[in-house]
């Protein structure tokens, strides 16, 4: 106070000097965080931007394939109104349909896991201060026991992802060109710049199937007018007298002397390529699906209680199929999302029975077959029996009990019963 006026005491700037002369520390995110963070933002930025480059390479091949058909083919090309009109029609019919399902495979987003498989505020304070491994599946076992979990990890652990923070449902994997926790993750697409999994698949599957169907159509329905561009062009850089190839008023008399024979040319090359190489993929997920498994799961077999079981989410062929396309068959052909289920929770063999494929799970090594006594009793749904999997220490006080009733007869059959107390 001087001379009755109060004086505020002024305050220092960020860096400068205290009176002893000493200087404050700065904040850790003023000289770390912030000379980290500006590289890795532009980092990611730029591995987004070149993960479309596939995507519109494609998109230019399709592009530039349908003004080689519609316009060098058709228009310039093919004389007779009747051939040019069918062609016409059925290409633009698998165009379409081609574009569409690309296009729900690129831009659905993966589905991710709920909140529910999140850890609460205090048990996920006690998983990040705890260190032993052993306390922090102590953690996770508390918490899963309320969610719908059948698989664990090779050691045979909870399915923790430390990166997303939570527990991993079912099939659900960590992708890292997507940086999140993907729903019965199938693999990540460049070709389509997303990851395939249980939001997508069915498009996948229907992309697939109808670019191998628009390369297949464009290959059969150029071939002949491939074939006489292509001998015409022997004939003439031989030096061939042009009289020898008219036969009859032969079509090479009618072939444009212009540049569509090098679109025409081309477009069978490039339509057969891609055939050759859609052909394949489109096989092998096929195959997949009559399996129920995903590509992950084709390489590495899901491991349940009992132990690995690559077969232990197959229902049988019918059902597989109808997991991925659903139920109403009008609906299979078309790019529209009809899958079975949330994603979070599938049937799995260990539960559910299906009379179609015989239970295998808790058969020993050997050529014997299960058999499960009273076809007509309806078995634990999933949400009832879902504990049982997670360790019999932490489910003594279950009301649902499973017994394994192993007879030995000349079959060695193995008899499994399911009770419910009601």
């Amino acid at each position: 106070m001087r001379g009755g006026l109060k004086v505020e005491p002024k305050q220092r700037r960020v860096g400068e000097a205290r009176m002893d002369g000493s200087y404050p520390s700065l904040p850790v995110f003023c000289s770390q965080g912030r000379g980290k963070m500006a590289p890795t933002h532009v980092l990611r930025c730029c591995q987004r931007g070149l993960a479309w480059i596939p995507v519109i390479f494609i998109a230019l091949v399709v592009c530039w394939s349908y003004y080689a058909y519609v316009v060098e083919l058709c228009l310039f090309t093919i004389r007779s109104p009747i051939e040019k009109a069918i062609y016409l029609a059925v290409f633009h019919v698998s165009f379409i349909m081609f574009v569409w399902s690309y296009w729900k495979t690129i831009f659905t987003r993966p589905a991710t896991p709920s909140k529910e498989f999140c850890l609460p505020k205090s048990e996920k304070e006690q998983y990040e201060k705890e260190q032993r491994p052993e306390t922090q599946q102590e953690i996770l076992k508390r918490v899963a026991t309320s969610l719908p979990l059948y698989t664990r990890t090779g050691a045979g652990a909870i399915r923790y992802c430390d990166r997303c923070q939570v527990i991993k449902p079912d099939r659900c994997h960590h992708c890292s060109a997507c940086d999140m926790c993907v729903l019965k993750m199938d693999h990540h697409c460049p070709w389509v710049n997303n990851c395939v999994g249980f939001s997508n698949y069915k498009f996948f599957i229907l992309f697939l199937t109808y670019s191998l169907v628009y390369c297949l159509f464009i290959a059969a329905s150029v071939l002949q007018y491939f074939i006489k561009f292509w001998t015409f062009w022997l004939n003439y850089t031989f030096k061939i007298e042009h009289k020898r190839l008219l036969l009859n008023g032969s079509i090479y008399s009618e072939l444009p002397e212009s540049h569509a024979k090098f679109h025409v040319l081309f477009l069978f090359f490039v339509a057969a390529m891609f055939c050759i190489s859609i052909l394949s993929l489109f096989t092998y997920h096929l195959w997949l699906v009559g399996k129920n498994r995903s590509t992950i799961e084709a390489f590495r077999a899901p491991v349940f209680r009992n132990g690995p079981d690559k077969n232990g989410f197959s229902l049988g062929f019918s059902k597989n199929i109808a997991q991925v396309f659903g139920d109403q068959k009008k609906y299979w052909l078309l790019p529209v999302f009809t899958s079975q289920g949330d994603g979070f929770s599938f049937p799995t063999r260990l539960v559910t029975v299906d009379p179609e494929q015989p239970t295998e799970c808790f058969q020993p090594a050997g050529p014997d077959k299960g058999a499960v006594e009273g076809s007509a009793e309806q078995l634990t749904p999933l949400s009832e029996s879902q504990n049982r999997l997670l360790g019999n220490d932490y489910h003594a006080e279950e009301d649902h009990k499973e017994t394994d009733v192993l007879k030995t007869d000349e079959s060695e059959a193995i008899t499994i019963s399911i009770e419910s107390e009601s």
